[in-house]
């Protein structure tokens, strides 16, 4: 049965992505509506580009195809400090993301942990909890910049802000969630507070931390993209801005989709994790 409805819903994909492509196909035409809807200030923009090299059509789904191929091909050449390879980009979006992600992880979690054993901890930091959680995480760039000075690892800041929240607010709810008996049995057993922690504690809550985990990862690889376009220099973010300048729309699809396929790779990863945890208990 349940081999039955992956093939359905394979087959049902494989249609919907069918029909999509065909769409896509039929846009770029030149008698479709897309070409004629074009706005008349972004026409001569575009024109302006074409006199001088740039693509103006909008890419087919085999010049997108044929584009992403090339990219593969070679994604880690550097021809300049403003020409490098697909790859490379992914590369230092990568490293952003899991730098800031693992200090908001070294963080959140012991935190998350001593406001879920604690009534009086969760009282006193639940103002600026509720406060700061509010903030989107790219309103921190600029101070990130002013005081740190550095591109780099200002989107490493604020990678670590937009992490930091649901996994130190899930640590807390599984925390706090744990089965009273367990505790009054550890209690009984006088188990010490760390082994407890442990022991008792983290297995419980584990799968509540790991989705926090998992939501965290998703927002920060959305938020690495905004984050370099930015600050610029490095990064898939980057990559995207400095190909919409150039005007090659062929290449800025291709960079969404990588995009796209990376950030599935992490949550399918962060999700393995998790069902790992899940069975072990």
């Amino acid at each position: 049965m349940a081999s039955s409805l992956t093939l359905r819903a394979g087959l049902l994909s494989l249609l919907i992505f069918a029909a999509f492509i065909g769409a896509w196909q039929w846009a770029t035409l030149p008698t479709a509506g897309v070409a004629g809807n074009v706005d008349p200030e972004y026409a001569a923009l575009v024109s302006g580009a074409a006199a001088q090299g740039a693509k103006s059509a909008f890419p087919t789904p085999a010049d997108v195809a044929a584009t992403l191929w090339g990219h593969l091909k070679d994604p880690f050449y550097v021809r300049g400090a403003n020409d490098q390879g697909v790859g490379i980009q992914l590369a230092y979006s990568l490293g952003r993301v899991i730098v800031g992600y693992l200090l908001a992880a070294a963080v959140a979690i012991p935190l998350g942990f001593l406001i879920g054993m604690s009534p009086l901890t969760y009282r006193a930091l639940d103002p600026f909890i509720q406060i700061l959680k509010p903030i989107s995480p790219l309103a921190w760039m600029p101070l990130a910049l002013y005081t740190i000075k550095d591109s780099g690892i200002s989107a490493i800041f604020v990678i670590f802000i937009c992490s930091l929240w649901p996994m130190l607010i899930n640590t807390a709810f599984g925390v706090a969630s744990v089965r009273k008996e367990w505790l009054n049995v550890a209690a009984t057993l006088e188990v010490g507070a760390f082994r407890k922690a442990f022991l008792v504690i983290l297995p419980a809550a584990a799968p509540t931390i790991m989705t926090g985990m998992r939501i965290s990862i998703g927002i920060a690889w959305l938020v690495i993209v905004a984050a370099e376009m930015l600050v610029g220099g490095t990064g898939i973010g980057y990559f995207v801005w400095n190909e919409w300048n150039n005007l090659s729309i062929g290449n800025i699809i291709t960079a969404i989709l990588l995009i796209g396929l990376v950030g599935m790779a992490l949550d399918l990863a962060l999700a393995r994790a998790a069902r790992l945890v899940a069975y072990r208990e």
